[in-house]
């Protein structure tokens, strides 16, 4: 908790990742209180960036909202919202109710924790699938189940698109909201003009900044021989930048928004390691044209006065340690770097991630772009009936050892086991399928194929 401030509204991260959703409900006004992350990588990363939030390293499953509000120092304070996005996967099981699947135990963890800290509010987002198609059937469910815990759910839910809230990338999330039965229930956003200037759709495409705004002032990676071996470089090599960038440089006014002022060196490039690309895949990368994905890699070229594709995470060290593919500049003949892909996300400089391309790319890849997250919790905040202010506080960010832990370094510092193994995870999947084939084979009716 942040001392000597107007007193501001409290927030809750469950299934926090590196901080994108606790980054945007800060800048709207909240205080984070506690953020709850299973990966230790991502907590060493959240720690860093948010050096006065509480780090919960463990599931949640079993948490108990007794012990949040313990390690969070908030005694019996009101909790104003708790949000996250629990993972949700099991749809298979023929003739039960989807959240009975223990696959989607985590979800009914969500709902535990909102009921049992008392939240005012929530905020539950995921994936646009989960409208669509058998999936809906989750979502009446988990409708229910926040009914019988004692929340009212705004419906009919909404998917949005980050690229209409000033992110200059096409990302769609499902976004629920909720508030325990008596408190008002926040409305949805609206598009709005963007930081940019823009309003309306380009061609089809959300609205909001473009590659171009994003990434044009940014200095080529390619031309630091230290990035080679470090992700981050001092330069006065910045170019002009446009209002979106100058925004994330942290140079207008309102750059902070009602967040803290963290304490940062703008005259280093940050997480920009340097990925050596053969002669053959830079000629391919410059053959494509920009909107289009380059035929042998599938990798996507961002165009210069449109959006990137969705950047996705790729899975943790645990499952096989895969990077999704990331775009390939529309300038220059390679992959973005981490620090571009954050400002395709909507991330500030002084935002730093994992030294290393793979873990940084997952931490942007499964995050809430920033801005989306700010407009979603105004929402909250007004329905709240608080009016955020700016804090006076200037804050430091944490130890840079926290950037560079790998799983097994960040485990030890969290002082919690490593994730289990890939072997681990494939012989509980392989469970888990034989009991849906069982189940199948009883039941006369198809699971699989």
């Amino acid at each position: 908790m942040i001392d000597d401030e107007p007193h501001r509204p409290i927030g809750i991260d469950l299934f926090a990742g590196a901080g994108g959703m606790s980054l945007g409900f800060e800048q709207a006004g909240f205080d984070i209180a506690a953020a709850v992350e299973i990966d230790p990588v991502h907590c060493a990363v959240h720690k860093f960036n948010f050096p006065k939030t509480a780090i919960i390293p463990r599931s949640v499953e079993g948490l108990s909202g007794e012990l949040i509000r313990k390690v969070a120092s908030i005694g019996n304070a009101p909790v104003d919202c708790v949000f996250g996005g629990a993972p949700c996967q099991g749809f298979s099981l023929i003739g039960h109710r989807v959240l009975d699947d223990p696959r989607n135990s985590l979800v009914l963890d969500f709902v535990r924790i909102v009921a049992e800290l008392k939240a005012r509010t929530f905020v539950f987002e995921n994936v646009k699938g989960l409208t669509v198609g058998k999936h809906k059937a989750f979502l009446k469910e988990l409708v229910q189940a926040f009914d019988a815990a004692g929340y009212e759910v705004r419906t009919p839910w909404k998917v949005l698109n980050a690229g209409n809230y000033g992110t200059p990338q096409s990302r769609e999330r499902l976004i629920l909201f909720g508030c325990r039965k008596g408190e008002a229930l926040p409305e949805y956003p609206d598009p709005a003009t963007n930081i940019a200037g823009r309003k309306g759709t380009r061609d089809g495409l959300p609205s909001g900044p473009t590659c171009t705004d994003a990434l044009a002032d940014l200095p080529d990676a390619d031309k630091f021989q230290s990035l080679l071996t470090s992700d981050a470089v001092k330069t006065s090599a910045f170019g002009a930048p446009s209002p979106y960038s100058a925004e994330l440089r942290c140079m207008t006014n309102d750059a902070w928004h009602f967040g803290y002022v963290r304490e940062w060196n703008p005259a280093l490039l940050t997480s920009s390691a340097r990925t050596a690309h053969t002669e053959i895949s830079q000629r391919r990368f410059s053959e494509t044209e920009p909107g289009s994905v380059e035929p042998i890699s599938r990798f996507f070229k961002l165009p210069s006065r449109g959006v990137s594709n969705t950047l996705r995470a790729g899975t943790d060290g645990a499952r096989g340690a895969f990077t999704s593919p990331r775009p390939i500049h529309y300038r220059y003949d390679r992959c973005v770097t981490v620090r571009e892909m954050a400002r395709l996300h909507g991330f500030p400089d002084w935002f730093r991630f994992n030294v290393t391309k793979w873990h940084g790319a997952r931490q942007i890849g499964n995050a809430v772009p920033p801005p989306l997250a700010r407009a979603i919790a105004t929402q909250v905040i007004e329905s709240l009936d608080f009016r955020p202010a700016r804090p006076a506080q200037i804050i430091p960010l944490g130890s840079e050892e926290l950037l560079s832990m790998d799983l097994s370094k960040a485990a030890a510092h969290f002082g919690v086991k490593p994730l289990p193994s890939r072997r681990d995870q494939k012989s509980g999947a392989k469970k888990r399928k034989q009991a849906d084939i069982e189940r199948e084979r009883l039941s006369g009716q198809k699971i699989y194929g």
